[in-house]
């Protein structure tokens, strides 16, 4: 029999089995965005995704996906999700289960042929009342630890030495690991959301738990002002496993919250030892700033991935404004070909001046590329022999991605 993981407790699987026992089926618990954290044994009617989240603690992404894209975050209260054969899901009865409106996980019923009675639901459905009340007192009881855990993070974080020369001692008490591992920083955001949301912080902290439970000493998290912190601490990062747990915590994120498209992340470059995490915050701020405002980057954004846009995106909020369109570009995009003249301007700078890449790019013949480069240098008055001036259209056109309301 699967024990749970520490977090869940005796209680919760006692519970779980007891129901499994008396339905002859099949029973689990996940966390909201749908990682194991119990299940009865099998009677046989498991399937290959039960049996692999059994083995792996984990249904993987496709499967959290494919539940969470069911809008189970959001009932009210007992459904059927509808199998997949290419999971190797079969249905099964869900029941949300909340405590003072929080989700704090899902109970699952194997249920393939659907023919639960229903004073077996009526059953499942009070055995849920107490399987939340369970997992509401484990997180009041990890709320108790957390806030010092996460006074740590963000202190290590810190652009202040004596902070973090306090937070590395207290990361040694924790069992962290200091000097001689890589670490790779995570900022998670949620467009248009007052960073006092209390929605918001709650589905953050839901996906940050979710990834972190199993490996406490290795993924490192907080939440503050409207935004989750995940350091990732490894003796050898593998950049492209640490993407991918960043990009199934966006996933989850927003199926967690009402307005699909809406969660975004940041990811930073690797940085060496625990000490470097508050140098990499940055570089992921300014990363999940470019997730959220330049189309084509996100949802999840890395340092390298937003190039010279970084240069961009450390200004203010305030600076994101028309007067940043440098004038000669201004012109360009108030004439009626603009939108046309500034697509082969951006084109033609892309590509380092070269003529035959832009103009098979465009997918254009040369002597129509000279004709819009002609009508260009006249609107705009720029010299696009200069380095000075294509460096000033380069940057304007990259600004017109983060300026609201700029005519393109």
């Amino acid at each position: 029999m699967v024990r749970t993981t520490r977090n869940a407790g005796e209680d919760l699987q006692s519970l779980v089995d007891d129901l499994a026992d008396d339905l002859r089926r099949s029973v689990a618990v996940n966390d909201p965005v749908v990682r194991v954290l119990c299940t009865s044994r099998h009677f046989g009617d498991e399937d290959r995704l039960r049996v692999r989240a059994v083995l792996q603690r984990d249904a993987g992404a496709e499967a959290s996906e494919y539940i969470l894209g069911q809008g189970v975050a959001r009932w009210a209260g007992p459904g059927v999700l509808d199998g997949c054969a290419d999971l190797g899901m079969n249905s099964r009865l869900c029941v949300p289960l909340r405590e003072q409106g929080e989700l704090l996980g899902l109970l699952m019923v194997t249920d393939a042929d659907r023919t639960l009675t229903a004073a077996e639901i009526t059953r499942i459905e009070e055995v849920s009342k107490t399987a939340a009340a369970l997992l509401y007192r484990d997180r009041l009881d990890a709320d108790s630890d957390r806030a010092e855990r996460e006074h740590t993070v963000m202190g290590l974080l810190s652009p202040d030495p004596a902070a973090r020369h306090e937070a590395l001692r207290a990361a040694t008490g924790y069992g962290w690991p200091t000097d001689t591992a890589q670490v790779v920083v995570s900022v998670l955001q949620v467009r248009g959301r007052p960073t006092a949301d209390a929605e918001t912080e709650l589905a953050l902290r839901n996906v940050l738990d979710s990834a972190a439970r199993r490996q406490p000493q290795r993924l490192l998290s907080a939440v503050a002002d409207g935004r989750g912190v995940l350091v990732q601490v490894r003796r050898r990062i593998q950049y492209d496993e640490a993407l991918a747990l960043v990009r199934r915590m966006v996933g989850g994120l927003g199926q967690l919250l009402p307005d699909e498209g809406t969660a975004v992340a940041g990811v930073s470059s690797t940085g060496d030892g625990l000490d470097s995490a508050w140098r990499l915050l940055e570089q992921a701020r300014v990363a999940a700033r470019g997730a959220r405002l330049v189309s084509g980057l996100g949802p999840v954004a890395t340092w390298e991935s937003i190039g010279a846009y970084g240069i961009l995106l450390r200004l203010p909020d305030a600076a994101l404004e028309p007067a940043l369109i440098p004038d000669p570009l201004a012109r360009l995009l108030r004439h009626e070909k603009g939108p046309r003249l500034a697509e082969t301007l951006k084109a033609f700078l892309d590509h380092g001046g070269s003529i035959p890449r832009t103009a098979e790019a465009l997918h254009l013949h040369r002597t129509s590329l000279y004709y819009r480069l002609d009508q260009i240098r006249s609107i705009t008055g720029a010299d696009l022999d200069d380095g000075h001036d294509r460096l000033l259209l380069h940057m304007g056109l990259l600004a017109c991605d983060l300026v609201p309301n700029v005519p393109r």
